[in-house]
């Protein structure tokens, strides 16, 4: 998982604390979240996607054509990483690590259009973390890292804040006491981000 595994209230900005906890516990804390719907609305509106997040989750909600909908979204969602990894410039020593990662992402649309959610969700963390690295290099790997793309820019921050905080779903009580389709909107709020990036 993404590095930055610092309290949330010493890497979190103030304005997000509220309701980024709603989706994710403080550190060190044993406690369940319920997860709703309307918390990941509000995480994606901080995030800066909250308008084609909201658009994205009504048309695949009880929507006769929800594979389509999703399909649609997942092609664009491939497209967009795609050229995302493609255009990254890395050193020739990175090259096999850049086609790695682009290798790993049909089998993780794979596990979404199968709602094997809890795996998608590791995977999309191993997705991130491999994206953090091409990105930022050995910044990516430091204990400092969400609070540098903090720096840099908020929302970009809070994107990979929650990138390091998808380790909290995999293969734990909490993944599996959370309402599928509120497990998919989880996911769907990276997704959604790097769509629109």
């Amino acid at each position: 998982m993404l590095s930055g595994k610092s309290g949330t209230s010493k890497v979190l900005p103030r304005e997000f604390r509220k309701i980024a906890e709603k989706l994710f516990a403080p550190a060190g804390s044993s406690k369940l979240r319920k997860l709703s719907l309307d918390d990941t609305e509000a995480f994606a509106v901080n995030l800066g996607i909250g308008d084609d997040y909201k658009k994205l989750l009504k048309e695949i909600k009880n929507s006769p054509v929800r594979e389509q909908a999703m399909g649609k979204f997942l092609e664009r969602f491939q497209n967009n990483l795609d050229l995302l990894i493609q255009k990254t410039w890395v050193e020739k020593a990175d090259e096999a690590r850049k086609n790695a990662l682009l290798d790993k992402v049909p089998p993780f649309i794979t596990l979404i259009e199968k709602e094997q959610l809890p795996e998608a969700l590791k995977e999309f963390g191993i997705i991130l973390e491999e994206l953090a690295y091409l990105f930022f290099g050995g910044q990516s790997q430091k204990d400092d890292f969400t609070e540098y793309t903090f720096r840099i820019d908020i929302q970009m921050g809070l994107f990979w804040w929650y990138g390091s905080k998808l380790g909290n779903f995999e293969n734990s009580a909490q993944a599996k006491s959370t309402n599928p389709d509120v497990l998919l909107a989880v996911l769907l709020l990276g997704v959604c981000y790097l769509t629109n990036f």
